[in-house]
């Protein structure tokens, strides 16, 4: 974990317009995605770089994506902050 990661501007909660895809970043490097109603459906360990993001997810499942406007881009899904 790099001290980027505790300190990015993009810790929280971002989520699909319709809420079935929910992205919580946490600020120790770690994420819980959630899907429809099954809670911390994918865990792991994520990664910013100035505006990308990479994911490492616990079963071995690796995935990207780009902030944008503050905006979510993430594998043909679009998050938005929840606030």
């Amino acid at each position: 974990m790099t001290s980027q990661t505790l300190s990015h501007p993009y810790v929280g909660m971002w989520e699909t317009k319709d809420g079935r895809i929910r992205h919580q970043l946490l600020p120790n490097g770690r994420y819980d995605e959630a899907r429809g109603s099954r809670e911390s459906a994918y865990r792991g360990r994520y990664e910013v770089s100035g505006n990308h993001i990479e994911y490492w997810d616990d079963t071995g499942f690796t995935a990207d994506g780009d902030f944008v406007d503050d905006v979510l881009h993430h594998a043909g899904m679009v998050l938005y902050r929840k606030q």
